[in-house]
């Protein structure tokens, strides 16, 4: 199980050097650069399987900003639980089915949150509308992030949505993004080979260029326009997003 990782580890490498720099910038797309790219050679799950443990630390580093997790916990509360139940269940639903086309979906998820986020649609929901589709817009999350390894649709575009300040915004993408790495470890473990002591083990390794891609890419947020590197951002999961949907259509 351990020789298709060390085949890649110099890519493997250098993706999550490049996905931590985005995350240090913008305050997300690790998992979504990550399992984007290696999604290019490598089956979602797969990739997944590797994204578990930089995307803890690192969304626990983005959290560790001195105030209590509490009060965003009360709020967030049933969008996570959406996201733990539908990541579970989709999982054990598909844990014995063989998925060919999951990198096309990979990449249809990736079109559609990199046109949202291009197209900066202003979305809003109503305080008194979080109630019930919160746990739903969580549902909807985990499905998709046990099928492509990928936890940003919908949930990103809600806690944009639901009036979050900044700084909140950042420790509601922390908080949401850690539940979710969770609930996939979960499934991946209850799936058997996906998460053997061996890929944890390349998933501790690529802990350090994320780690030191994070760093530069906080130091780099204080040089470069966010805004602009927000917009390449998206541009470039456009591109990957479309290269993956259509593999295999052509």
């Amino acid at each position: 199980m351990l020789e298709p990782f060390l085949a890649y580890l110099p890519l493997i490498l250098a993706v999550f050097l490049l996905a931590g720099t985005v995350k240090g910038a913008i305050g997300l797309g690790l998992p979504t650069i990550s399992v984007g790219l290696l999604g290019l050679v490598m089956p979602p799950m797969q990739a997944a399987a590797i994204l578990v443990v930089p995307s803890m630390v690192t969304n626990l580093w983005q959290l560790a900003d001195g105030r209590s997790p509490l009060p965003m916990l009360r709020r967030l509360w049933p969008l996570l639980a959406g996201i733990v139940v539908g990541t579970l269940l989709v999982g054990w639903l598909l844990r014995d089915l063989q998925l060919p086309h999951a990198s096309q979906w990979l990449g249809v998820a990736l079109l559609v949150y990199a046109a949202l986020g291009l197209a900066a649609v202003p979305l809003r929901v109503a305080p008194q509308q979080e109630a019930w589709l919160a746990p739903l817009v969580g549902a909807v999350t985990g499905a998709i992030t046990a099928v492509t390894g990928v936890f940003v649709i919908p949930a990103v575009p809600y806690l944009q949505a639901i009036g979050l300040e900044k700084d909140e915004l950042v420790r509601g993408l922390g908080l949401s993004f850690s539940v979710s790495t969770l609930a996939l470890a979960l499934s991946l473990g209850h799936q058997g080979e996906l998460l053997q002591p061996a890929v944890l083990a390349v998933s501790a390794l690529a802990l350090l260029p994320a780690l030191l891609g994070m760093a530069g890419g906080q130091w780099l947020r204080r040089r470069v326009s966010a805004e602009r590197f927000r917009r390449w951002f998206f541009i470039g999961l456009l591109l990957l997003g479309a290269d993956l949907a259509l593999r295999g259509l052509f």
